[in-house]
Formats: C-alpha cells, structure tokens, sequence
C-alpha cells in the first residue's frame, strides 16, 4: 500500500535528516536555498523556516495567497505538538481512519496534518523547530522540503525521496 511505504520512508527521513547544530544563519542558508528551488522550477509556495514560536525565515512567492501562510502556521503547529513531520501525521491519521480533532483533541482552525512541515532535529539536542512549505500538493510541499534539507545537509536526495506517485 501506498500510504504505508510512504510513511516508512518518511520515518526514514526524519531519522537521517538530521542537522549538526541550528542557528539564525543556518535557518537563511536553508530558506534561501529552498526558495532558489522554487524560484528555479516557478512554484508559487511559502517558506517558513522557525525555532517554534520564531520565525528565522519567510517567503511568500508570486501566486500565493494569505491563505498558504495560515496553512504554513497550522502545519508548523503540527510539528511542534506532535514532534512528527506534518505529512507523516496525516499519513498514520489516514490509515487509523480518524483526525487530529478525534485523536487528540486539536482543533482544526490551528493545526493542519498536511504534507509540508518537517522537524527541525538537532544532533545531541532533539527536534527545536520546523521547515515548512505549503502551495503545492501535500506530498510535493513535503518533498520540496526533503530535497532541501538534503541538499543542505549533502546528502543523496535520491536515496531518501518518495517514490513517485501513481496518480
């Protein structure tokens, strides 16, 4: 099943795709890069790259509304309460048949489980914020963010990207 290989490979992303240390200039060279990336294929997303409750780095593209920052903002609050990639939390919510509102009470006017907000994990120090990205489909803003922080990081984004999707 599709949805179950996915969320393999996302644990398998949380789990390597950890940073050295974080700071304020490493969250820039991270929104700066992602943002390279789209400017470069023209997707019309916002970046938000934040220690929870700070926001380091933002970018609102041409094609994007306010709207895309309210989804970044609940995607992020995902992360942050959860400690788990916002598209693998809507993955395991998907195959359990159920929501954040029945599983844990989170309302759904501040908390989206939607593909595009990935923890920020600090070696020796754990998870101290999140990237995200909202605009494309879930699994394409989660990605975009996988790529990222590969490339950040010089890690094979090939070895640890979704399979492409069959529909």
């Amino acid at each position: 099943m599709e949805l179950t290989r996915d969320l393999e490979i996302v644990a398998r992303q949380e789990q390597e795709l950890v940073l050295p240390r974080f700071d304020m200039a490493m969250a820039w060279q991270l929104g700066v890069h992602l943002r390279e990336l789209a400017v470069a294929r023209k997707l019309a997303v916002v970046i938000d790259v934040r220690r929870f409750d700070q926001a380091l780095f933002y970018t609102a593209l041409p094609g994007t509304s306010p709207n895309n920052a309210n989804w970044v903002r609940r995607k992020s609050n995902v992360v942050a309460h959860l400690h788990k990639s916002s598209y693998a939390v809507g993955l395991e919510l998907k195959l359990a048949n159920t929501n954040l509102t029945e599983k844990y009470a989170l309302p759904a006017a501040e908390y989206a489980s939607h593909g595009g907000a990935f923890p920020l994990v600090v070696a020796d120090a754990g998870i101290v914020g999140c990237v995200t990205v909202s605009g494309l489909p879930q699994r394409l803003d989660h990605e975009l963010v996988v790529e990222a922080l590969c490339g950040h990081l010089g890690r094979d984004y090939h070895s640890l990207a979704l399979p492409q999707s069959a529909g």
